[in-house]
């Protein structure tokens, strides 16, 4: 099963893991990129950064952190973009959800946001939906 349980996304996040979760595509046709959103713990609450980078992968790569920058103007972009910070881990999932629109049920542990790629890569790339059916995430400002 690849998709965190909420107790289980909850957990690893306590234990000090990090949570991920492919949001799909960004940019442009003529600039394509991707978005995935990262729960980070530290020593005194949890940030919360979102990624979002050239689609510049293929089936035999797909280390999507080594990515480039899809806005390359901030230098924040070069690791993610710090959007918020929680005390609590819930309260982290929460924020992260409601500024990108990324699902309580998707939450994937670190590294597995590749495999969520791949998955994307192999199915065409569809800009409206995951490849397993469920839509893309949609940003608040964009609802």
């Amino acid at each position: 099963m690849r998709y965190l349980t909420e107790s289980f996304a909850l957990g690893a996040l306590r234990r000090g893991r990090p949570v991920e979760q492919f949001l799909g595509p960004a940019g442009s046709p003529e600039r394509p990129g991707i978005r995935y959103i990262e729960v980070r713990p530290t020593r005194i609450h949890y940030e919360i950064y979102l990624h979002t980078l050239e689609d510049v992968g293929h089936e035999t790569f797909v280390d999507v952190v080594e990515f480039p920058p899809l806005y390359t103007d901030d230098e924040e972009e070069e690791f993610g973009r710090l959007v918020a910070t929680r005390d609590d881990p819930l309260g982290a999932l929460a924020a992260a959800e409601a500024l990108t629109g990324a699902g309580r049920g998707r939450w994937v542990n670190a590294g597995v946001v590749q495999d969520e790629y791949l998955d994307y890569v192999v199915a065409g790339r569809p800009a409206n939906s995951a490849p397993d059916g469920y839509p893309w995430a949609v940003p608040p400002s964009k609802r």
